[in-house]
């Protein structure tokens, strides 16, 4: 593979309004990955947080895409959250091989820990001292072992963004890049809950993205890059932006919303 390319993507492939601002209506829920992957590179399942899925959802999700095409996947809740670690080793194995049914199309898998304080743990030593011996148990073979483990670069509303941070150590941990354009969740969903069109400007934001990602891939480093529908509130208007704002080839995937009166769409 090569190292220096970027891959995009959103937080899953569903949402409430991508029916016709994304997919085209009247095309059936089972199609949706096959066509989503027509117009990305890599997607962020969500479901496995829940829940680790049936062999034969994932043997699906390798079927409906295309070679080349990468899945990122949330590590199960009962392994990060309730047990942090702890006494999942069976869960995690288990994980693991339902997961491996995507063969090379498997990519990075996300461990999204909940708030930890200092009953949880006293410091970051004393969770290292938790997730090293933890990652050491993977079997050799396994991508976590081989490329290390990636410090996800995410833009969200209580967090610093990376560019507020560069200076202060190095942002790549493993030879790859896992961004998150996450957002404010609680301050837009007071505003929409229906996904189908961008309702907040992110275009200096995303320009920021630009020149970060511009020169870790200098570094011939692999980047993948997630848009949640919370960053802009719109997940494909997010990654047709950031196309543009980077110099790519815009692939015109968004289909404007029909509303009472105008609206203009990312392409207007």
């Amino acid at each position: 593979m090569n190292h220096s390319q970027i891959l995009l993507g959103t937080s899953s492939f569903t949402a409430t309004g991508w029916q016709g601002s994304f997919y085209p209506k009247g095309l059936r829920p089972t199609d949706y990955l096959s066509y989503y992957a027509q117009h990305f590179d890599t997607v962020e399942i969500d479901s496995t947080f829940y829940a680790t899925p049936n062999v034969s959802v994932v043997r699906s999700w390798n079927a409906k895409t295309p070679e080349g095409f990468l899945f990122a996947a949330k590590v199960p809740q009962e392994i990060t959250h309730k047990r942090v670690l702890k006494d999942c080793d069976e869960e995690f194995k288990v994980f693991l091989t339902t997961m491996e049914a995507l063969g090379e199309k498997l990519g990075p898998l996300l461990f999204q820990f909940g708030k930890f304080d200092k009953y949880a743990f006293k410091s970051l030593d004393d969770f290292l001292a938790r997730l090293v011996p933890f990652l050491k148990r993977l079997p050799k073979e396994h991508k976590l072992r081989e490329h290390g483990v990636a410090l996800s670069l995410i833009d969200q509303g209580w967090m610093p963004r990376p560019w507020e941070m560069k200076d202060k150590f190095d942002l790549i941990t493993a030879d790859f890049a896992y961004v998150r354009w996450l957002g404010d969740r609680k301050g837009i969903e007071e505003k929409t809950t229906s996904w189908d069109k961008v309702i907040v400007d992110r275009q200096g934001d995303l320009s920021e993205w630009v020149s970060v990602l511009k020169k870790i891939q200098e570094r011939r480093i692999m980047i993948l890059a997630f848009a949640n529908n919370h960053y802009a509130g719109f997940g494909p208007g997010t990654v047709d932006l950031f196309r543009r704002l980077w110099g790519m080839e815009t692939r015109h995937v968004v289909h404007p919303p029909q509303e009472t009166g105008h609206q203009h769409s990312l392409f207007d």
